[in-house]
């Protein structure tokens, strides 16, 4: 018993290992669980006839999918009938493994591949170590499910010993336990030089191999300890989900609509827990600029009920209930920053902590959000400082060239602040001084629009515009100003209620050291007169430049998104499968034919073999040992011609198994007579009587002896290809049993 407990116990391992990015325990009984079941539906199958294995493990496999399916379902609160959910997983859970949020929440989809990836594991690893006693043959499938579970568990893997010595140590104990006593010396019959040419070859071959392992230890061995602590591959960064469209990507445009239609209702809020008078609800973060289009530039991931943000907020708890009405589009809205939410299957961009849904949302869908509102510090505002590097590259890229006149009216805003904070707060107060909100004003933000709205005359409409043009002129100035800025599009709510299309605005927020992403609000005082923009402020003339019309020039950002890449973003809705997912499903689908068929040739050929050698009457019995000679003989490359007899295909397979003339005569065992048994197939086809049963064991050693010893000399890629060879099933429907 100690072989099963230590394949099951390695096997667990595993499990456990994968189970390192979900979140709770569910995911590690769920592997665990199916680690212990599988072996133990091979253990129970063993005293079977091989050819039933595999069906009735898969059969338990399909019995345990569907408690798991059933399990992770009602713990993650996904709807629907089970058959579908299973469907569904198996259909797209590696894609979507491969795409959620880390930590992986334990949903259908999540869970279905990873349990029978470690079943179909258990029952190879329990009919090679159980039925067939190859032991470390074995351990194959084991730890080809270790490395997978490492490879998917890249970059978030805990780095300890425990599981790998668990593993290699459940692997000792099993070998040690399956250990039989060989007989020692050479095989009798030799002469004594034969005798001393074997023991030196054999003393040879060892030390090369030894010569070999410490050889390989030593020139491999610095750099595998050298890449104990490095960081592996995150396999995620390899999957890129499809992008969202257009009015997704860039919801800046949709707020003229929603200024024009003021009464138009969005979506019905219920809101408890929030300690401001007025609570901004987020729908979308824009991060990249090229001049042109603002976009939301994330990467939105399948998520479960519980997300997890970059950074945690430490604010008041504020939970949502919000039922959408006429608002569409794939943006989810919720108050920053949403740790939790129920009702709908969400993706999650964690580094924005904005939340999209896949599938889009739809009238009277309803979900519930709990958000962590982020507090700001004002203490350590005025000597805050502002990140720079890489890290932050995004949020200060400003197109490939800044029009001169919005660099000089940085400069001039930004002269006399001494620090970050003073600059965001001049740039603040001048545009709430000096423009006029509007909600009539053409939607653009690219920099013509910008230009116009800050220095175009007011006769023509100038310096006039919604909240779109305030955040986005915000956001650019302070960028140039070096300060990392980004764009949020919302919703600004008093209490519970209907949130109306008046309800929508944008504001600009700017990233500070050590306080986070700070909000600021650039619109004017309600009835407050602006003042005109002093001549400082104003572009130097341009005699060669004409003079802006009347009205300003559209922004391309009203139409399709600028093919300027940016990064991914949220799933397609349910109308198109990304070719991603097509080719990740195939693949898995394919994957699982080719473990399927590599596990159940073997099993029908040992089962071949079992029917031909020890079922039925004597003479079937020889003749199925004939039958295994001339398969081996076909396998093997040399094939008995059709017009000889029965002796002179002995002849001919005593001819196949010797030798090859180039290689060095020495001591090597004869080649498995096959005299008797061509003299009991003889018999059973030509003389009467039947032979007795004695006389069919003898001839079923004989074949087995001999088809042995044909493969053992045959080269190695025949050796590897012979039991996994799928043309002897065929071959004994179309050759009577006696030739």
């Amino acid at each position: 018993m100690l072989v099963p407990l230590a394949l099951a116990a390695a096997l667990a391992v595993a499990g456990l290992a994968l189970a390192g990015i979900y979140r709770g325990e569910l995911a590690a009984r769920l592997f665990a669980a199916a680690a212990v079941a599988s072996v133990a539906v091979g253990l129970a199958a063993r005293r079977l006839p091989a050819w039933t294995a595999a069906p009735l493990s898969v059969l338990a496999l399909a019995g345990y999918l569907v408690l798991a399916v059933r399990v992770s379902a009602r713990d993650g609160g996904v709807p629907g009938p089970v058959p579908a959910l299973a469907a569904d997983a198996l259909r797209n859970g590696i894609p979507r493994l491969l795409t959620a949020t880390l930590p992986v929440e334990p949903e259908p989809d999540t869970v279905a591949v990873p349990v029978v990836a470690v079943w179909l594991a258990g029952l190879a690893a329990a009919e090679l170590a159980l039925r067939y006693r190859r032991v470390l043959l074995g351990y194959a499938p084991v730890v080809t499910v270790y490395a997978a579970a490492l490879y998917l568990v890249g970059p978030t893997a805990r780095l300890g010993l425990w599981q790998p010595l668990a593993v290699a140590g459940s692997c000792a104990v099993a070998l040690a336990a399956s250990a039989r006593p060989q007989p020692t010396g050479p095989p009798p019959g030799l002469t004594r030089s034969q005798r001393m040419t074997l023991r030196t070859r054999l003393a040879a071959g060892a030390l090369a191999g030894l010569t070999a392992v410490v050889g390989l230890a030593a020139a491999v061995g610095p750099g595998v300890a050298g890449r104990v602590g490095h960081r592996p591959t995150d396999p995620r960064r390899y999957v890129t989900p499809p992008r969202v469209d257009s009015l997704d990507e860039d919801p800046l445009v949709r707020l003229s609509g929603w200024a024009l239609n003021k009464d138009q209702p969005l979506m019905d809020v219920t809101l408890s827990g929030a300690r401001a008078p007025a609570t901004r609800i987020r729908l979308g973060v824009l991060s990249d600029y090229d001049g042109v289009t603002w976009r939301v530039g994330a990467t939105y991931r399948d998520a479960g009920r519980i997300l997890t943000p970059a950074s945690f907020p430490s604010g008041p708890t504020v939970t949502q209930r919000i039922t959408v009405d006429e608002l569409d589009g794939r943006l989810l809205p919720a108050v920053a920053v949403a740790r939790r939410v129920d009702g709908v299957r969400v993706a999650y961009d964690a580094d924005s902590g904005t939340v999209a849904l896949p599938s889009g949302l739809r009238t009277g869908l309803a979900y519930t959000v709990v958000s962590r509102e982020p507090t700001v510090d004002v203490n350590l505002l005025p000597a805050a400082d502002v990140p720079a590097g890489p890290p932050v590259a995004r949020y200060l890229a400003l197109g490939a060239t800044v029009p001169p006149e919005l660099q000089r009216l940085a400069d001039q805003v930004s002269q006399g602040a001494a620090g970050a904070y003073q600059r965001a707060g001049a740039l603040e107060q001048f545009l709430s001084e000096h423009y006029t909100l509007v909600s009539d004003a053409p939607s653009g933000h690219a920099y013509p629009n910008l230009t116009f709205f800050l220095f175009g005359p007011r006769t023509a409409g100038g310096q006039r515009g919604t909240s779109e043009q305030f955040a986005a002129s915000f956001a650019v100035l302070a960028r140039i100003m070096g300060l990392p800025s980004r764009v949020v599009v919302g919703f600004h709510i008093h209490g519970s209620g209907t949130v109306r299309g008046a309800d929508a605005y944008a504001w600009p927020e700017v990233l500070f050291t050590g306080v986070g992403w700070v909000p600021f609000d650039p619109l004017p005082q309600p009835n407050s007169t602006p003042r005109p923009v002093e001549d400082d402020f104003r572009p130097r003339p341009s005699p060669t430049v004409a003079p802006p019309s009347v009205a300003p020039t559209p922004s391309v950002s009203v139409g399709p998104v600028s093919p300027h890449p940016s990064r991914p973003a949220a799933p397609r809705a349910a109308g198109g499968t990304p070719a991603g997912t097509v080719l990740a499903g195939v693949g898995s689908g394919l994957f699982i034919v080719l473990v399927l068929f590599l596990a159940t040739v073997p099993v029908l050929r040992r089962a071949q073999r079992r029917r031909r050698l020890y079922r039925g009457d004597p003479p079937a019995r020889i003749a199925g040992a004939w039958q295994e000679v001339l398969d081996g003989l076909r396998l093997a490359g040399a094939p008995a011609p059709v017009h000889l007899s029965v002796t002179e295909v002995a002849a001919h397979a005593l001819r196949t198994a010797a030798p090859p003339a180039h290689v060095r005569p020495g001591p090597r065992l004869p080649v498995p007579p096959l005299d008797d048994l061509a003299g009991l197939v003889n018999v059973v086809g030509f003389a009467p009587g039947s032979p007795a049963d004695a006389e069919a064991r003898r001839a079923a050693a004989q074949a087995v002896a001999y088809v042995g010893e044909l493969r053992a000399r045959r080269p190695w890629w025949r050796r590897l290809l012979w039991t996994a060879d799928p043309r002897p099933l065929r071959w004994s429907r179309k050759r009577p049993r006696v030739p």
